[in-house]
């Protein structure tokens, strides 16, 4: 049973539908972050704030991540072709992951420069870097805000999301540290916010980098059991084998399956491909390639393997 190039053609037009809000959110989200970034920037050299020019730093990324993001959404837009049979929509996954690994890189980043701050303190401008800190968290709110709708099933607008969750988190601590600072004069609350943010991204950006990669290897997905997929599969009536099985997702919102099964009763071939659709559907299962074979005809090519051996 395979749907064709028509059938999943037409799934990844329906998502391009999607991708379509995304990009406009996207590019919104990287024009007000481009223009803060600007603004933190100026504004962590004035106050001397390391928590400040992190977040600026991150901020950075973020404008990188973005685009990187945008364009990856656009390219996953375009329709399949003969020669790419699934279009550019696996491009959302390489963005994903390199978003993850920037995430990974910035947050080492800042708690090594955040340690050497500590070891060595410097005079902090509390009001300034609280002031920043506020626009920022605004900022970043409204970003988080544009993109949330999108994170949960979408890899490549979620490493978008958790760069700006790792600015809006880097903006908390810095007006922490900006009132500490203010009311006591303690610079190290600076850093230390530094570090404790770079803490959160981390562990954000694993869980992203992780699930890129797994997606590139065309693991099973996380949510599924292929075991209980394979039981489900056996317990269908006249279909009395079911191997080769392989489940994985070619990109967001998007699982495969392809397996070979033989059948009992060559007469209900139709009635078993259906019971076959009707129940990968129930786990999300859309896209199903899957190969029916007469027990005799199946028989035969064993014995044949066997021979060969």
């Amino acid at each position: 049973m395979h749907h064709g190039l028509g059938a999943h053609n037409h799934k990844l037009e329906n998502g391009a539908v999607g991708r379509h809000l995304q990009g406009n959110r996207l590019r919104i989200v990287l024009v007000i972050t481009g223009l803060f970034m600007v603004a933190e920037i100026v504004g962590g050299i004035l106050a001397n704030s390391l928590a400040l020019l992190a977040d600026a730093g991150h901020m950075l990324t973020d404008v990188l991540a973005l685009g990187l993001s945008l364009v990856a959404t656009r390219f996953a837009m375009r329709s399949p072709n003969p020669e790419r049979t699934f279009g550019y929509v696996r491009l959302e996954i390489l963005a994903a992951l390199v978003n993850g690994a920037f995430l990974l890189g910035i947050s080492v980043w800042i708690a090594w420069e955040a340690w050497n701050r500590i070891q060595s303190p410097q005079d902090v401008d509390g009001p300034l870097l609280l002031t920043v800190a506020c626009l920022g968290l605004i900022v970043n709110m409204i970003g988080a805000t544009l993109l949330h709708e999108h994170a949960t099933d979408n890899l490549n607008v979620r490493g978008a999301y958790l760069h700006i969750i790792g600015d809006l988190l880097g903006s908390v601590g810095a007006i922490g540290s900006g009132i500490i600072i203010i009311l006591t004069g303690w610079t190290p609350a600076d850093p230390l916010a530094s570090i404790i943010i770079s803490g959160l991204i981390l562990i954000g950006a694993w869980r992203l980098t992780r699930e890129a990669v797994e997606v590139l290897l065309e693991m099973s997905p996380r949510h599924l059991d292929t075991t209980e997929i394979l039981n489900d599969l056996k317990s269908i009536q006249n279909l009395e084998e079911v191997h080769d099985l392989h489940v994985w997702t070619l990109t967001s919102g998007f699982v495969a399956l392809s397996a070979h099964g033989v059948l009992s009763d060559p007469a209900c071939h139709q009635v078993v491909l259906d019971e076959i659709r009707k129940r990968m559907k129930r786990y999300g299962i859309e896209h199903v390639t899957f190969q029916l074979e007469p027990k005799r005809l199946h028989k035969i090519t064993m014995t044949k393997a066997e021979v060969d051996v």
